[in-house]
């Protein structure tokens, strides 16, 4: 039987079978519309409600500043198109970042086009954002700053706390698509002076399909779901309650779980970052090399394409990825590794390799045993190769 290795946690996680085990009884016995006030109705409440405590305690907030939600695209939209639709008469500029996730930067093209101005701060090489950058590109109409607290594809960590206190200075709502840290590393809102706040519970061992947006209280924020009063009237829609019961689960276990997994996953991060980079002529790490999430591993790997190494992987049942699940369809090269300086043909060769709670050590042992084979192969087919 063939090994299996999963390095694509980024993409999305396993649910963890204490997750499951928990969301089952909403399915069959306690499976009744939580804005119900029968019996039925009201014991699905009480599970959202555990839930949204769980939420809140975890980033530091308050139960009802929670909104639950599809997923961090809904939340990440809600957050976007909620604050400009809500202060478009005070102003109609926005400020994010050159490497947002596509569930940021589609929903301020969007607003560009409905007549809303968006500035797109860059990064330096290792995709770090300059709160100076930031600061400098304030005018008078900002309304809204939204930079991501990890980025997804590099893994690197933003400077958060600082770029919240500027937006906190000049009383603009500050919002962060914490999608890849939220179960991974600690999140909390006040240290990051963060109003508004993503998470999506598919990516720390729950369920897919439900999500979270945080929002502070008094924040002025429209909703674009209409129909009942469901969340405060913020986002209607019949409660996903089995969801919502296992997005707190899972939060829970990794509150639990979360400082022992990191270190062991970064020091598992760091054994295969310096094989291949070590191991493989021409490779580059791409991201931080401090800063990043635990565990994230972003590598260019020359003359080769990326998508032709993971389908050689994926043949000794080694997955991964070259960036964003939501674009690995997309034959353009990655916007983030453009915006710190890769060129096409390096970036077309990345390969994003992503752990988590059941990667171990020899899964690692077996990819680099692996890797330089496929890419001494692949480079021996290479045309850009010979020429060296």
């Amino acid at each position: 039987m063939m090994k299996k290795v999963y390095l694509d946690y980024a993409g999305t996680t396993p649910c963890d079978p204490l997750v499951y085990k928990a969301m089952e009884p909403y399915f069959f016995d306690k499976f009744g519309n939580a804005s119900s006030i029968h019996s039925y109705g009201q014991e699905a409440k009480k599970g959202i409600e555990e839930s949204r405590q769980i939420v809140a305690s975890f980033l530091g907030a308050k139960p009802e500043e929670i909104i639950f939600t599809s997923g961090g695209t809904e939340s990440n939209n809600l957050a976007i198109k909620g604050i400009a639709w809500a202060l478009e008469k005070k102003g109609n500029h926005i400020i994010t970042s050159a490497i947002e996730h596509h569930a940021i930067s589609e929903p301020c093209k969007f607003l560009e086009k409905k007549g809303f101005k968006v500035t797109y701060v860059g990064v330096d090489k290792y995709g770090q954002v300059c709160p100076q950058d930031v600061k400098k590109a304030i005018t008078d109409k900002t309304i809204l700053i939204s930079v991501m607290h990890a980025n997804n594809e590099i893994g690197t960590i933003q400077p958060i706390g600082e770029i919240g206190k500027i937006a906190r200075e000049k009383s603009i709502y500050f919002h962060t698509d914490a999608v890849q840290t939220v179960g991974h590393i600690p999140v909390d809102v006040n240290e990051l002076n963060a109003d508004l706040l993503s998470l999506s519970a598919h990516k720390f061992y729950g369920p897919k399909g439900v999500g979270a947006l945080y929002v502070r209280k008094g924040t002025r924020i429209e909703s674009f779901l209409h129909g009942g009063d469901q969340e405060r009237g913020k986002r209607a829609s019949t409660y996903n309650t089995p969801g919502i019961v296992g997005l707190g689960m899972a939060l829970g276990l990794c509150q639990d779980k979360m400082e022992g997994e990191a270190k062991f996953q970064a020091a598992l991060r760091d054994k295969l970052i310096n094989g291949i980079t070590q191991g493989i002529p021409e490779t580059y790490l791409n991201g931080h090399p401090e800063k990043r999430l635990p565990n994230n591993a972003n590598c260019s790997i020359r003359y080769i394409e990326g998508e032709s190494i993971i389908l050689n992987l994926d043949m000794l049942g080694i997955a991964c990825s070259t960036g964003s699940a939501c674009t690995s369809t997309s034959l353009e090269p990655s916007h983030v590794l453009l915006a710190i300086g890769r060129s096409h043909e390096i970036a077309h060769g990345s390969l994003r390799f992503t752990l988590g709670r059941w990667t171990k050590e020899e899964d690692i042992d077996y990819l680099l045993e692996n890797l330089p084979k496929i890419v001494e192969k692949l480079r021996a087919m290479s045309p850009l190769y010979d020429k060296k």
